[in-house]
């Protein structure tokens, strides 16, 4: 087929099908007809209007896994999306929801699986590390740039990645029509409230608790008590958790539960959709794998920067070096785990399916919601509103809000290929 060798087809004229090993034919431009092979392939027919029309035969261009001059293709879940000029993600040529077969090259998969880890483990392990053995703390220069520049990358990632990609998994044809047609938002919501639910309950059960030692002890040693505030007061006299923290060793153990409900909410949020990102990565052709596999390289060390920051910011007296570094492998492995997985089903693997859709838009929207609330309220607005940068000098402001800005930016920009 890729010897441009003339495709007889018996007496066709302007309003006959080609034959039935040909699928899906659609016009790219005015005078293009394409068509899907039988192997999967797209291949390029002449228009029945070209001067061969009265001999009855259509002349097949080379096939090509590249996509046609003037189209935009790029993979999500390992589907493949071409959108021509003038259309929109989901206003193109109707498609097929069957698998089709691509080209792999395994052992390079498995080859990259390896970088993928490493890559993951430099972002999540330099700011853990950096804490740890040299004297950076997290009101140093290096660390805020490392912190806001983690923070817009979250945000990006909830919002440019994640919703945008749900919302097109939800969205695409072989789903069909949904019932409802805000069930991106919905189920966005449902993420979003659930991490503030779980950080609510939290920190009210350690505030009860601590109400209850502090009652206990009430006969016992009257002067501890009287410098010890109970879940009321807190609440009544306006006392932020952090300030809390400092006055007792009651409150010391708020502090604690806080930071790590904090770290393990963002934490599951990018294990939720890593896994889906090392899977939908290997089951990309090989005409995208690489560029897309370059893309998920910086995403997953962007991201690796953003938890570790997090990760180095709970007080030392709270989380051992261990603690921190197990948590830390668990992201750096999470993606390859996805990757291996998707080696394991790629002669299988049919990303136009109903079920895989609904399950990966399902999977992409909550953890968007997860992400949207640490993002927002435990890594912005806690420094920027209520923490060191609110009243920073305009030195350290403006270094600060440039890397937040650099975070935003740079993960929208990848936002393009993957």
């Amino acid at each position: 087929m890729a010897d441009n060798t003339d495709l007889p087809i018996s007496g066709p004229t302007r309003t006959e099908d080609l034959e039935p090993q040909y699928t899906g034919c659609h016009m790219h431009s005015e005078n293009e007809l394409f068509c899907v092979g039988s192997d999967g392939d797209e291949v390029q027919v002449l228009n029945p209007d070209a001067e061969d029309t009265a001999s009855g035969t259509y002349s097949e261009a080379q096939p090509t896994s590249t996509s046609p001059s003037g189209e935009n293709c790029h993979f999500h879940a390992g589907v493949e999306h071409c959108v021509g000029e003038g259309q929109s993600e989901n206003g193109g040529e109707p498609k097929s929801c069957t698998r089709v077969d691509r080209n792999y090259n395994i052992p390079l998969r498995i080859g990259l699986l390896f970088v993928v880890l490493v890559t993951s483990a430099i972002g999540v392990f330099t700011p853990i590390l950096a804490t740890s053995f040299f004297k950076v703390t997290e009101q140093s220069i290096f660390f805020v740039i490392l912190k806001q520049f983690g923070a817009g990358v979250v945000v990006s990632t909830a919002f440019i990645h994640l919703f945008t990609h749900a919302n097109l998994m939800f969205g695409d044809p072989c789903v069909g029509t949904l019932q409802y047609e805000a069930t991106t938002a919905a189920i966005f919501t449902a993420g979003l409230f659930l991490s503030f639910l779980l950080e609510y309950l939290g920190i009210r059960f350690v505030l009860w608790r601590n109400g209850k030692n502090t009652t206990a002890v009430d006969g016992e040693n009257p002067a501890q008590v009287s410098n010890t505030k109970g879940p009321s007061e807190i609440a009544n006299s306006g006392t932020t958790i952090d300030a809390v923290s400092h006055d007792s060793g009651h409150g010391h153990a708020v502090g604690k539960v806080y930071e790590d409900l904090g770290v393990m909410v963002l934490e599951a949020g990018m294990i939720f959709h890593s896994i889906i990102i090392g899977l939908t990565l290997v089951v990309a052709g090989d005409s995208f794998f690489l560029t897309l596999f370059a893309v998920i390289v910086f995403h997953q060390m962007f991201e690796g920067i953003a938890l570790g920051t997090c990760i180095a910011g709970i007080p030392k007296e709270h989380a051992s070096l261990i603690k921190r570094l197990l948590m830390g492998l668990a992201y750096a492995l999470v993606t390859p785990v996805g990757m291996a997985i998707g080696i394991g089903v790629i002669k299988t693997y049919n990303g136009s399916d109903k079920a895989t859709l609904i399950a990966f838009g399902t999977l992409d929207s909550f953890s968007a919601g997860i992400l949207t609330w640490v993002g927002l309220v435990e890594m912005i607005a806690r420094d920027w509103m209520a923490g060191p940068l609110l009243t920073a000098g305009p030195l350290k402001t403006s270094i600060a809000m440039t890397s937040l800005v650099a975070g935003l930016a740079l993960m929208s920009l990848l936002g393009k290929w993957a």
